[in-house]
């Protein structure tokens, strides 16, 4: 089961130890990257209750944030404080019971990565090319009842991928994020006392216990350094709880009706659930297992938690599905971490820009680490006949419009809050990079993008589409830049000899087809220039009609595109298949994968989550669409939000609109139903 407070999260379960009872947990945190760039547990936790486990009931309460176990006398409850970095597991017994709380590690000795199946989980770094050393996790001694250990980051990898990726001018101007990183806990508990190493046990039977683990992140020189930063917060369960209510009453979809309107229903809550759980963090929640990795086996490899296809970098074509439905359900402090990574990293960006092409703006890869490096198998290790700045990897070699769906994002959180947050800061020089980077044009007075791709799938173009589309959404709605909005080309479309129908393709040309995504329906989502309540809807259709890869799941993006042009039976088809997918693994419900990606996959929960609101609720400019794409023997009750400030509280039932709540009242003359 899984259990976070947004920056702690952890994997929670119980074991039948025969006439005890274990209760299990793996802990982790958003920023406990190693010397290797890679994403780690801080270790795992074992409870040992002397008392067999029947009769056994375990139950998730999503509204409070905690899982309930009860066995044999014992009830306990397992949270991570909504408000501090602590994890708790109390409990009481209707007859006194002993217990042993213990850490469990696995990073004992200095280790040489030689397995190229767990090679994956670093691909910050490749090990065909480079040695991969992981260190020992530190035990602290003379700790009176209590049991502390971290991981401290003697070494970093960070100089070295500078070095690779021809930027060691740049080392003296910067930190380095990976050295001196430490982070870890202290397990301790309520008339509990040394026994080992690694455990806890308690000095008499007892009807009432809690066991803790603090946990902490720092950049620390020494492990002493850490520690005295730990803070020892008190566990506030009633606090706690009061938080994960008022997440649950920001917004809600419940979909009635039949067998998959509750699963739909189900499936929207728990992946919501999930975001909650990791969101709040240093970093943005992985696209490839967030916080919620645990022992693997692949290709027929036996691996440890801290494994991951992917490893530590984020893809932003990944990423961004797991933050687009945050907007409509109204998660807006869950988005802070995913737009601090990028403004954090704004300055290594220009200076890389600047050191690369020698002109100004910046960009941010498709595929990088927190810091915005490239990996080093990206730039390559092989790099004849390769410019400075050119990756070797051709899926990501011109892949820069995630910068623009990023501003895209951050304009729509400026529409629905009034805030500008870091818009202004990154927007800049997103697009600044853009104008510098292409300023030839042709004889018509357009720009020409080239060299460029069309996203990973095709490699080779001209004026690609999810380029043009994302400039074209996004200067509308920026101030400036009138010399590049003027020479912005046409968007690539096409009209059919016969039926005179117009479409759009991935760009104006296009070459050497590698992946299964849509470009041209970019213009759909995320930038939406086609859609319901827009002109030219049936381009729009048009287009996705003819679209080459057909599917779902993980990051394809049909469902959505199906909802945002009034394809309704379409985009219900897709979300039931998104929401019904489970992890044959797991035996949590909201647990998703492989896919591509790794379990959890977290963006394809997001992709149907994006795609039921948008069934539901659209917004162009200060217009609000309800019911575009909604099926009508489906009956839901939500409440969702929109731009400037504005909650949409519905009930559809029988067919009908039952009610219709707008805050504020005077949004409701922007409201146009979209049903017949």
């Amino acid at each position: 089961m899984p259990l976070g407070n947004g920056e702690v999260g952890i994997n929670f379960w119980v074991e039948d130890a025969g006439s005890c009872t274990d209760i299990v947990f793996y802990i982790a945190r958003t920023d406990a990257w190693d010397e290797n760039g890679r994403l780690c547990k801080l270790g795992r936790v074992r409870v040992r209750i002397e008392v067999p486990p029947r009769p056994f009931r375990q139950v998730l309460d999503l509204e409070r944030g905690c899982v309930e176990v009860q066995f044999g006398p014992v009830r306990l409850v397992g949270w991570v404080d909504a408000h501090a970095p602590v994890v708790c597991v109390e409990g009481n017994s209707d007859q006194p019971v002993r217990l042993r709380a213990a850490v469990e590690l696995w990073r004992t000795t200095s280790r040489v990565i030689t397995s190229t199946t767990e090679a994956r989980s670093f691909l910050a770094r490749d090990a065909e090319h480079e040695v991969i050393r992981t260190l020992p996790d530190t035990v602290l001694r003379g700790q009176p009842d209590r049991v502390v250990w971290c991981h401290h980051n003697a070494t970093s990898c960070w100089a070295d991928m500078m070095r690779h990726q021809e930027l060691a001018s740049l080392i003296p101007h910067f930190e380095d994020p990976l050295l001196h990183r430490t982070f870890g806990g202290v397990l301790s508990g309520t008339g509990l006392v040394r026994d080992g190493e690694l455990g806890l046990v308690s000095r008499e039977p007892m009807r009432e216990f809690r066991v803790t683990v603090h946990t902490h992140t720092a950049q620390a020189a020494t492990v002493d350094e850490w520690l005295a930063g730990v803070v020892f917060a008190l566990p506030n369960r009633e606090a706690h709880e009061r938080w994960w209510r008022a997440f649950w009453q920001r917004s809600w979809i419940r979909v009635t009706g039949d067998e998959d309107a509750e699963i739909v229903t189900r499936g929207y809550a728990l992946q919501r659930y999930l975001n909650g759980c990791a969101g709040r963090g240093a970093y943005p929640i992985k696209f490839n297992g967030s916080l919620f990795t645990v022992d693997a086996r692949e290709a027929g490899e036996e691996l440890d938690a801290d494994y991951r296809r992917w490893g530590g970098a984020y893809w932003f074509q990944n990423t961004r599905l797991i933050y687009w439905p945050m907007l409509m359900s109204g998660d807006f402090d869950l988005i802070q971490p995913w737009y601090r990574m990028y403004c954090d990293a704004l300055p290594f960006a220009t200076a890389r820009v600047r050191e690369y092409f020698g002109h100004g703006g910046a960009m941010f890869p498709e595929t990088m680490t927190f810091w915005g490096a490239y990996r080093n198998g990206d730039y390559g290790y092989n790099r004849e006949g390769l410019p400075r700045g050119v990756p070797a990897n051709s899926y990501i070699r011109y892949y820069w419009q995630g910068g623009l769906e990023l501003i895209a994002h951050m304009l729509d959180y400026r529409d629905f809050t009034g805030e500008v947050t870091v818009l202004q800061e990154l927007a800049h020089p997103i697009i600044e990079f853009y104008d510098q980077h292409f300023p030839r044009i042709d004889a018509r007075g357009y720009r020409v993008f080239e060299p460029a791709q069309s996203l990973e799938t095709w490699q080779e173009a001209v004026n690609p589409l999810p380029d043009i589309a994302g400039l074209r959404f996004v200067l509308a709605r920026t101030k400036g830049w009138e010399n590049l909005r003027a020479q912005l080309p046409p968007l690539p479309q096409r009209r059919e000899v016969w039926t005179k129908k117009r479409y759009l393709i991935p760009a104006a040309q296009y070459d050497i087809c590698a992946n299964s995504e849509n470009p041209e329906l970019y213009a759909v989502f995320p930038y939406r220039l086609f859609g319901v309540g827009l002109s030219d809807l049936d381009v729009g259709r048009e287009t996705y009609a003819r679209r080459a890869h057909r599917g779902t799941g993980c990051w394809r993006q049909d469902a959505i595109h199906a909802a945002c042009l009034g394809l309704t039976e379409e985009a219900r088809r897709y979300v039931i298949e998104n929401f019904r997918t489970k992890d044959a693994g797991s035996r949590f419900e909201g647990f998703v994968g492989p896919n591509y990606d790794w379990v959890p996959d977290v963006d394809h929960g997001g992709v149907a989550m994006t795609a039921l609101q948008r069934m539901l609720l659209q917004y162009h400019d200060d217009r609000l669409l309800l019911l575009p794409a909604w099926p009508r023997n489906w009956d839901v009750h939500f409440k969702l939000h929109a731009p400037f400030q504005t909650t949409v509280e519905a009930t559809v039932r029988g067919g009908k609109l039952a009610s219709l709540v707008v805050s504020p009242p005077s949004r409701r003359a922007n409201v146009e139903m979209m049903w017949s």
